[in-house]
């Protein structure tokens, strides 16, 4: 049943103290552009997480940067040149909290 484990990471001592959630939309909707995008989100320094969601978005992709300057310039270099990204949004975190699950 586990499937791995983790450690947690001050990002703050990273000098990562921000985080954002990025929503996203792209175009042409199909199986090679979601694989293609999220392998390209993932090589970014900067992203924790990504979901393939549904809904109005397409992708929720966690983030880490210095500051909300860094954030600005991570959006502009990754996301406004991608021709499949259509538009996208973000929400800086103030807290987060996680719940691990217990077995039934």
């Amino acid at each position: 049943m586990i499937t791995g484990f983790h450690a947690e990471l001050d990002l703050r001592q990273l000098d990562r103290g921000v985080q954002a959630l990025v929503a996203l939309q792209i175009r042409p909707l199909n199986r090679d552009v979601i694989e293609g995008f999220k392998s390209f989100a993932m090589t970014l320094p900067e992203v924790l997480s990504v979901y393939v969601v549904a809904g109005g978005d397409d992708f929720l992709v966690h983030v880490a940067v210095r500051d909300v300057d860094s954030l600005n310039s991570f959006l502009m270099d990754n996301f406004t040149e991608r021709r499949e990204v259509v538009g996208f949004r973000s929400s800086i975190v103030y807290q987060h909290a996680r719940r691990l699950p217990i077995p039934y």
